[in-house]
């Protein structure tokens, strides 16, 4: 079987669907030695430190294209479908939405089979959630891409159940051939662990909250602003709140809310962080929070939970999902719920214990070992299918 894994997903300064995709090859490089694979990438420095971060070229059966155009180039439609059939690939799998449209046929039935993880449907089903990106301001086009694309995919993989139902009642009704939906939860990679054993902070002690995202209005952050204000009305300590995400001039919104709230002495603006300086922050801080509007997944949550922190997040989409019972749940756009949620962990010592044990337990659940070899199944699933039609 050979397979093809579009990598330039991975951008030069990661996000969650770059961490997907890396952690994808990382597993599967050191998993599968039987089948042939060619990741594709378009940046030689991305390709060479990704090559060093996952140990893809130590397998004798990886190996990486570097393309000489981009995912949304039309290049990208006219010249990767020659080089898919050049390859006589079985399986291309495209680690987030886009695929190359020529190269698989309407409703089904090509030679090389299409797999595409569709993380979730942010844009079309909340289009003011991201008002100022370009799937906002191309609505009418995303919409008919991503029906063109599901009409043309095999398999569909997303990463919760929440997604799979959004896919299945926006995209799927209606066509005339539906692709299954399969449901490959996200891992958490090792590095996240406790550093040791959590201190306990009581009293006027300083409290350090800590967020990491885009600033996409989905996100809350100026819900999160807002709720801490209320915070430290009702406590007796002082609150660092840390936010880490690379800056987006399109939503200067959360740092003119900061000053005008009188925050500008409590918000630390940490910019993007490499893995290493992730794990630090989460380690380091008192409580993580996650108040988005919505989520597909919501990895920063498991991955604040594998490193001991105890967890606020909101109630919505695929948060309670990921979370269980290891976090407190709270209505996003409840700025008082919030505040009192963060309030009750940051000030009870047993239940910051509890919902740090309770995370630990959690995020062990979630392995990228068990994302890999769930993703090799369907890979093993499309040949199958694959070869049934050739038999007919």
């Amino acid at each position: 079987m050979k397979i093809g894994i579009d990598a330039r997903w991975i951008f030069e300064d990661i996000s969650g669907i770059g961490v997907y995709t890396r952690e994808l090859i990382r597993e599967l490089s050191g998993l599968d030695r039987e089948n042939e694979y060619c990741l594709f990438f378009d940046d030689r420095r991305v390709m060479e430190r990704e090559a060093d971060l996952t140990g893809f070229a130590a397998a004798d059966n990886f190996r990486a294209e570097l393309l000489p155009w981009g995912i949304f180039t039309p290049l990208n439609q006219l010249l990767l479908p020659r080089l898919l059939r050049r390859l006589e690939l079985d399986v291309f799998h495209s680690t987030n939405y886009m695929i190359p449209l020529p190269a698989f046929r309407r409703d089904g039935g090509g030679a090389l089979k299409c797999m595409v993880t569709l993380h979730d449907l942010i844009p079309m089903l909340f289009p003011d959630f991201a008002p100022r990106s370009r799937k906002r301001r191309l609505l009418p086009v995303y919409r008919w891409l991503m029906r063109e694309i599901v009409r043309r995919t095999d398999l569909v993989v997303t990463v919760s159940r929440a997604s799979r139902a959004d896919i299945e009642r926006t995209l799927l009704a209606g066509l005339p051939r539906a692709p299954v939906v399969r449901v490959i939860n996200q891992g958490v990679a090792d590095v996240f662990r406790p550093a040791g054993p959590r201190p306990h902070k009581v009293g006027a002690a300083p409290r350090t909250i800590f967020w990491v995202g885009r600033q996409d209005p989905y996100k809350n952050l100026e819900g999160l602003l807002r709720a801490v204000v209320l915070l430290r009305r009702q406590s007796a300590f002082s609150v660092c709140l840390r936010l880490a995400g690379t800056p987006d001039p399109r939503y200067p919104e959360a740092p003119l809310l900061a000053r005008a709230l009188g925050l500008e002495n409590s918000v630390l603006w940490l910019g993007y962080l490499s893995e290493a300086q992730l794990v630090r922050e989460y380690q380091q801080a008192d409580l993580f929070v996650m108040p988005s509007l919505y989520e597909g997944f919501g990895l920063p949550v498991l991955e604040a939970m594998a490193c001991g922190t105890p967890v606020v997040c909101a109630d919505r989409a695929s948060l309670p999902e990921v979370a269980g019972d290891a976090a407190l749940l709270a209505p996003p756009d409840d700025h008082d719920a919030l505040a009192g949620a963060m309030c009750r962990i940051l000030t009870d010592v047993s239940l910051a214990d509890e919902m740090s044990r309770k995370g630990i337990q959690r995020a062990a659940r979630f392995t990228w070992a068990q994302t890999a070899r769930r993703t090799l199944a369907a890979y093993r699933e499309l040949t199958a299918d694959k070869r049934r039609e050739d038999m007919v």
